[in-house]
C-alpha cells in the first residue's frame, strides 16, 4: 500500500492566502493649493523687483560697487565680526571653565559676568563703549596696582608704571566695537560652551585623569572635542547674528563700516531705500558664505553621530564587482 506524500500548496485564490491589494494613493489637495499660492506669489514677487522703480537697481549696484562701501564690508563688517568672535569663543570657553569649576570664587565672578553682559542690549553696550574715556581722563596705566599710595606711604616720588595708552583712543572705533561686541558674545558663547561639556560623559574625563592626564589636558583633548559637536551649531547661528550686529556699530561711532557708508551715501543723494536694498544684499551673500562654512564644520564634528543605519555586512561568499 502507497501513500501519497505530495503535499498541496494554496493557490493565490485559496481563501489561506490574500490577494493583491488594490492600494489608492492618498490624495492631498491642499499641497496643490499651496504650491499654487506660493507659485502666485514668486511671480507677484518677481514682478514686483522687476518692474516698481523705487527699487532703482542701477542705484544699488553703483553704491555697492563704492570703495569706501567696499572698504566699510571688508574692515568693518568681516574683520569686526572675526575678531569679535575670536573675543567671544574664547572667553565663552574660560567662562564655562570658570562656572563649572569647584572654587566658588570663580564660578561667582563667570555668573556674575554672564549675567550682566547678557542683560545689556548690545546697542546701548557699544553706545556706553564709546563714552568710557570720560572715566579715565589720564589714561590707562599698566603697572603696580595701587603704586601712588605705596609710593606715598615710603615717601618716595614718581611712579611703578610701565606704559599709558589713551583712553580716548580704546574706546573708539573699530576698537571699541571689537571689545564690546566681544564681550557681549562672550557672554552668551560661556553658556553654549558650558552645554557642550556638559554633553560629554564625565566617565571619560574620569577615565583620562586615571591615566594620568593633567585636568587642562584632559579638557582639551578629550571633553572639548567631543563638545564641538553640541558647540558648533549655535557657535555658526552667533557668528551669523555677530556679523548683522556690526551694523549696531554706529552707536560708537565706527565710520568706517558698511551700514555707515552706504547710509552716508544715501543721505547724500537722498535715496533711502535703494540704499537698505544694497545693505540687504550684501548681508545676504556673507551670511550665506558662513552657512555653508557651518554646514561643513557640522558634518566634520558630527562624525559617528549621524542618525543613519550602519550598512548591512555583505554575506560570505558574495560576490563583488
Amino acid at each position: 500500500m502507497s501513500t501519497d506524500t505530495t503535499e498541496t500548496r494554496p493557490t493565490d485564490a485559496s481563501p489561506d492566502r490574500p490577494g493583491a491589494i488594490d492600494a489608492v494613493p492618498v490624495r492631498h489637495p491642499g499641497r496643490w493649493v499651496a504650491i499654487a499660492v506660493i507659485a502666485i506669489l514668486t511671480a507677484m514677487l518677481v514682478h514686483l523687483l522687476v518692474t516698481n522703480k523705487a527699487f532703482d537697481w542701477s542705484f544699488v549696484f553703483q553704491a555697492m560697487n563704492q570703495q569706501p562701501v567696499i572698504n566699510g564690508f571688508l574692515k568693518g563688517t568681516l574683520l569686526v565680526t572675526v575678531l569679535s568672535m575670536i573675543v567671544g569663543v574664547g572667553g565663552g570657553v574660560l567662562l564655562a571653565v570658570m562656572r563649572l569649576s569647584d572654587n566658588p570664587i570663580l564660578a561667582g565672578v563667570s555668573w556674575v559676568f554672564t549675567w550682566f553682559f547678557r542683560s545689556i542690549p548690545r546697542y546701548i553696550l557699544l553706545f556706553t563703549m564709546g563714552t568710557l574715556g570720560i572715566l579715565f581722563p589720564q589714561g590707562i596705566a599698566f603697572g603696580i596696582p595701587f603704586d601712588w599710595k605705596i609710593i606715598d606711604w615710603l615717601g618716595m616720588s614718581g611712579d611703578w608704571r610701565f606704559f599709558n595708552l589713551d583712553a580716548n583712543q580704546v574706546f573708539t572705533g573699530i576698537v571699541a566695537g571689537v571689545i564690546g561686541l566681544g564681550l557681549s558674545e562672550a557672554a552668551y558663547m560661556a553658556e553654549i560652551a558650558r552645554a557642550g561639556i556638559m554633553s560629554v560623559d564625565k566617565g571619560q574625563a574620569e577615565a583620562a585623569e586615571a591615566l594620568g592626564m593633567s585636568s587642562g589636558k584632559v579638557m582639551r583633548r578629550v571633553v572639548l572635542p567631543q563638545a564641538m559637536r553640541v558647540i558648533v551649531p549655535p557657535t555658526g547661528n552667533e557668528t551669523i547674528a555677530m556679523l548683522k550686529d556690526t551694523s549696531l556699530l554706529l552707536a560708537v561711532p565706527v565710520i568706517g563700516e558698511l551700514f555707515y557708508q552706504l547710509q552716508s551715501i544715501g543721505s547724500t543723494y537722498y535715496k533711502t531705500f535703494p540704499i537698505a536694498v544694497a545693505a540687504t544684499l550684501y548681508y545676504l551673500a556673507a551670511t550665506s558664505v558662513l552657512m555653508v562654512g557651518q554646514y561643513f564644520l557640522e558634518r566634520h564634528f558630527g562624525r559617528g553621530f549621524g542618525t543613519k543605519a550602519p550598512r548591512a555586512a555583505r554575506p560570505a561568499g558574495a560576490g563583488g564587482a
